[in-house]
């Protein structure tokens, strides 16, 4: 179960992917900007960058800047420490993600749902008995990442893991959430919401890749309005205005408040945040140049 929860915590809505044909472009292109900002106050200054959970062994080496940032902070900052997942508690995550007893997805979700689901998991091969214990907004991240892993993307190389295991026994970790935080955010859904959840990844199944690479497109050379377009579309959506408050908008302003006590103090922190917490007026960077702080994109 540990195994499992590695491969899918913390993901949500958006798993990025990339051709690595467009890494090899950016490796040399060192000069255009990338999806690291620097802020700074009076006194401290933290790196902000945008975070793809997902990669390809030959996606690395990362742009020289983003390695520079990195080397010259003391403090590594995460959503979640993914490497501390053996503290989580499984029996909890057990309740929360599984039905239990003769409970199945079948009975929570509606049949034009369901129907999708027998599809979509056939196409991948998974047999229904596999799957039909798991609560919608568990299935939705086990369906995601089963796509991405068939493509050959994998949590070993995603940003968040590459540089918790640069900082090992380098740099203080410290985490803006926790994993704890985001299973009980997801499960705490209602029942329509988490269909709402699942349906929004099923009916994107056939369209995965060729978005994630439009997205990966504007990632590498730091196109901000590119990201906002394409990863809060949805927000639009009818239905998932709720979902989206707690998604991002809400942790936005907590992970904001974070990271403004980060430049209270005296040390550079490296902070590694989902790129789709950094977009739009309601992201961490627009709320904190509207808090007056001095942040640019490097």
């Amino acid at each position: 179960m540990r195994k499992i929860m590695h491969r899918f915590l913390p993901l949500f809505l958006i798993l990025f992917l990339l051709d690595s044909s467009l890494y090899a472009r950016s490796a040399v292109s060192q000069s255009q900007k990338t999806f690291l900002w620097k802020a700074q106050s009076k006194t401290g200054i933290v790196y902000v960058l945008g975070s793809l959970h997902l990669m390809k062994k030959e996606s690395y080496p990362l742009n020289a800047k983003i390695e520079n940032a990195f080397e010259q902070s003391n403090v590594l900052a995460v959503e979640a420490n993914i490497s501390d997942i053996a503290k989580m508690d499984l029996q909890k995550l057990m309740q929360n993600a599984f039905y239990q007893g003769n409970e199945t997805i079948e009975r929570h979700v509606s049949r034009e749902t369901y129907e999708l689901i027998k599809k979509e998991t056939g196409n991948l091969g998974m047999p229904l008995e596999l799957i039909i214990k798991q609560k919608p907004w568990f299935l939705s991240l086990t369906l995601t990442s089963l796509q991405l892993a068939k493509l050959g993307f994998d949590p070993n190389y995603g940003i968040d893991n590459y540089f918790l295991q640069k900082s090992v026994g380098r740099k203080k970790i410290v985490e803006l959430e926790s994993i704890d935080y985001q299973l009980t955010l997801l499960s705490g859904f209602s029942e329509r919401e988490q269909e709402l959840f699942l349906l929004h990844t099923l009916r994107d199944m056939k369209t995965i890749e060729q978005e994630i690479n439009q997205l990966l497109r504007a990632w590498i050379s730091g196109d901000v309005k590119s990201i906002e377009s394409l990863l809060l579309k949805e927000s639009v959506n009818r239905g998932m205005e709720h979902i989206y408050e707690k998604l991002f908008y809400e942790r936005n302003r907590n992970m904001t408040s974070k990271i403004e006590g980060f430049l209270r103090t005296r040390e550079t922190y490296f902070v590694v945040i989902g790129a789709g917490h950094l977009v739009g007026n309601k992201g961490i960077i627009e709320i904190l140049k509207r808090k007056g702080y001095s942040v640019e994109q490097i």
